[in-house]
């Protein structure tokens, strides 16, 4: 987990270097110490370290490639010229805004030319996006535009139903609002009639 992540730092011209783990562990004891705890005390004494374990799973996706999970596709699918579709994925993210989790399903669907991807492979690429800071909308996006320009399939489609904690546990508390986002690419977009079937295939 040493990469150096590019993008804007303190300075523009200078690269956003990731710290180092004593480096994040001490962020965790001053987190404790503010919300008016010892970090000192027994039964904190080991969480900075408990939390930059948690953070290396939550945030992986940072250090993985969609593209490289897309890039083995094969070409015997005997004729099949159907939708190809995941649902119900298990999204378990992190909004960029409040760092809090959101958790939901995703449904995933592509309408392939010559060339199929393993459907473990979608999956995967939800998960390595969901690995990561941002907003749900950017998942979505990020999603859609990864399978579409590693398989060039007629279309994609993506949904994503999920409940964010920053609205639930904090802010408005609305424990039972969950917000739903969708992207749609080719015929998808273009053929009503296949875009209202996805969505009823995915439940919606």
């Amino acid at each position: 987990m040493d990469a150096v992540i590019k993008g804007k730092a303190t300075a523009e011209t200078e690269p956003f270097k990731r710290p180092s783990r004593d480096e994040a562990e001490d962020a965790v004891r001053t987190l404790i110490a503010w919300a008016g705890d010892d970090p000192k005390r027994e039964g904190l004494i080991d969480t900075p370290g408990r939390v930059v374990d948690a953070y290396e799973e939550w945030f992986e996706g940072y250090t993985q490639d969609p593209a490289e999970y897309l890039a083995k596709t094969f070409g015997d699918v005997k004729g099949y010229d159907d939708i190809v579709m995941l649902r119900d994925i298990d999204v378990e993210s992190h909004c960029e805004h409040h760092m809090a989790p959101f958790l939901g399903k995703a449904c995933v669907a592509y309408m392939p030319t010559e060339k199929v991807v393993g459907i473990s492979k979608l999956a995967r690429v939800v998960e390595i996006y969901a690995k990561r800071l941002q907003t749900q909308e950017t998942m979505t996006s990020q999603i859609l535009n990864a399978i579409q320009e590693s398989l060039a399939p007629h279309g994609v489609a993506v949904l994503i139903d999920a409940k964010h904690e920053c609205m639930t546990t904090r802010g408005v508390h609305h424990p039972n609002v969950s917000t739903i986002t969708t992207q749609f690419t080719g015929v998808f977009k273009t053929d009503k009639e296949l875009r209202e079937r996805f969505m009823r295939l995915a439940g919606k």
